[in-house]
C-alpha cells in the first residue's frame, strides 16, 4: 500500500519543470512586448517629432540666412568705406597738385609784373651792374671805360648776345626828385633797368631777389651775372669764362670765400641771425663774393619762380649762397673774378692771364673808383676790340 500511493503522487511532479519553463517564457515574451511598446512612439508622436525637427531647420535656416546676410551687408559697408577714403586720399593728393600749381603760376605772374613783354629775348648773358641814386659818377666812370655806350651798346646786344644795364628800383616818396633824375638819366643813355623796389642799401638781398626776376622774365639768357658799379670788368674775358660752362645746367660762378660770421653790432657786416650760424665765431657756408658773380639760367629761373620764400640774410652775398645751399649746384671758384687792382691785374695782363673783374678787397670794390677806374682800365683792359673777336 505504501508503494502504490508513492507512485500515484510522482506523476504530477514531473509536469512542474516544463510548467515553469512555459511560464518563464511567457513571461518574458510579455515583458519584451510591453518595452516595444512603450520605447517606439506611436503616430501622433513620430508626427509631432518630425514637424518639431522640421520647425527647427526653418529656424535654423533663417538663423544663418540672417547670419549670412548681416556679414553680407557689414562686408558691403567696409567695402564703401574703404572705396571713400580711397577717394579722399586721391583728392587730397589732386589738392596739393593744384597748390602746387597755383603757387608756381603766382610766383611767375609776380616775377612777370615787372616785365611788359611777353616774348622773351633769347641772348648769351644780362650783365645787371648795381647802382644807387647817388652814384651818377660811378656810372659815368663806368660808361667811359668797360662799358659801351649808345649804337655800341646795343650793337653788343644784336651780335653778341651781351646785354648790360645799371639796375635800380626807385625812391620810398612816388615819383620823387631822385626817381625823375634816373628817368632823365635813362632817356639820354638808355642802358637801365628799372625794378619794382625801394631802394635801401640794407635791402640789397630783395633787390638781388628782384633783380634776377625781373631780367629772366625779360630775357632768355643762359647765364645772368651781378656786378657793382665800382668794379672793372673785361667783358670778352667774361663771356669767354661763361661760355666754358654753358654745357652745366646749374651752375654758380665767382670767387667762393667763406668769411666770419660777426655777431658784434655796430660793425659793418654784422649778421643779426648770427645764431643760426652755430657757435661764436664760426664761418659761413662757401659762397662768391658780391662784387660780381654769375649763375646759369637754371638757378636764376629757380630763384624767379621761388622769390616770395627765399630768406634773406642781412648781406647780400651770403643770402645768394643761402638759396643755393640745398640745391643739386655746382661752385666754381674763379680767381680771375677777383683780381686786385695794379700791380696785380696789370702783371697778369702783362703775362697772357687777363683778368675778368679787378677790385680792391679793402673797399670792397675799387677804392676811389670814379678817379681811379680810367686808370685800372688802362693797364688791366682786354683791349676795346676783344669783346668783339670773342668767339663763345
Amino acid at each position: 500500500m505504501k508503494g502504490r500511493v508513492t507512485t500515484k503522487a510522482s506523476a504530477p511532479a514531473k509536469w512542474i519543470p516544463f510548467l515553469c519553463v512555459f511560464c518563464f517564457a511567457l513571461g518574458i515574451l510579455f515583458s519584451n512586448r510591453l518595452w516595444d511598446s512603450s520605447a517606439e512612439p506611436n503616430g501622433q508622436q513620430l508626427l509631432s517629432q518630425r514637424r518639431h525637427e522640421q520647425e527647427l531647420q526653418v529656424i535654423n535656416g533663417d538663423s544663418d540666412s540672417t547670419t549670412n546676410k548681416k556679414l553680407s551687408q557689414n562686408k558691403d559697408v567696409m567695402d564703401e568705406v574703404l572705396k571713400t577714403h580711397e577717394v579722399i586720399q586721391s583728392l587730397d593728393k589732386s589738392i596739393a597738385v593744384l597748390q602746387t600749381q597755383l603757387a608756381s603760376k603766382s610766383s611767375q605772374e609776380m616775377s612777370l609784373k615787372s616785365s611788359a613783354p611777353v616774348l622773351r629775348q633769347k641772348v648769351f648773358m644780362v650783365i645787371g651792374i648795381n647802382t644807387a641814386f647817388s652814384s651818377r659818377k660811378r656810372r659815368d666812370s663806368v660808361r667811359e671805360t668797360w662799358m659801351p655806350q649808345g649804337e655800341k651798346l646795343v650793337q653788343l646786344e644784336r651780335e653778341k648776345g651781351i646785354i648790360v644795364r645799371f639796375m635800380i628800383g626807385h625812391s620810398a616818396t612816388s615819383n620823387s626828385i631822385l626817381d625823375r633824375a634816373i628817368d632823365s638819366e635813362d632817356a639820354q643813355h638808355k642802358d637801365f633797368l628799372r625794378l619794382e623796389h625801394v631802394e635801401g642799401y640794407h635791402e640789397l638781398s630783395a633787390k638781388t631777389k628782384i633783380f634776377f626776376s625781373t631780367a629772366v622774365a625779360k630775357w632768355d639768357a643762359e647765364f645772368y651775372v651781378k656786378v657793382d658799379d665800382d668794379v672793372h670788368v673785361n667783358l670778352g674775358m667774361l663771356a669767354s669764362t661763361l661760355a666754358r660752362h654753358r654745357s652745366k645746367p646749374r651752375v654758380y660762378i665767382g670767387c667762393m670765400k667763406s668769411g666770419p660770421v660777426l655777431s658784434q653790432k655796430n660793425v659793418k657786416y654784422h649778421e643779426p641771425e648770427y645764431w643760426k650760424f652755430g657757435e661764436e665765431g664760426n664761418k659761413y657756408f662757401r659762397h662768391a663774393t658780391g662784387q660780381i658773380y654769375a649763375i646759369s639760367k637754371e638757378l636764376a629761373t629757380y630763384i624767379s619762380l621761388n622769390q616770395p620764400i627765399l630768406h634773406k640774410y642781412a648781406n647780400e652775398d651770403v643770402s645768394l649762397g643761402a638759396w643755393f645751399i640745398g640745391l643739386e649746384v655746382e661752385h666754381i671758384d674763379d680767381h680771375s673774378m677777383c683780381c686786385g687792382t695794379p700791380p696785380d691785374c696789370a702783371w697778369k695782363a702783362q703775362a697772357g692771364d687777363v683778368c675778368v673783374a679787378s677790385f680792391d678787397w679793402s673797399c670792397s670794390g675799387i677804392c676811389k673808383s670814379v678817379e681811379r677806374i680810367k686808370f685800372v682800365h688802362e693797364k688791366c683792359g682786354e683791349g676795346d676790340g676783344t669783346v668783339w673777336s670773342a668767339l663763345f
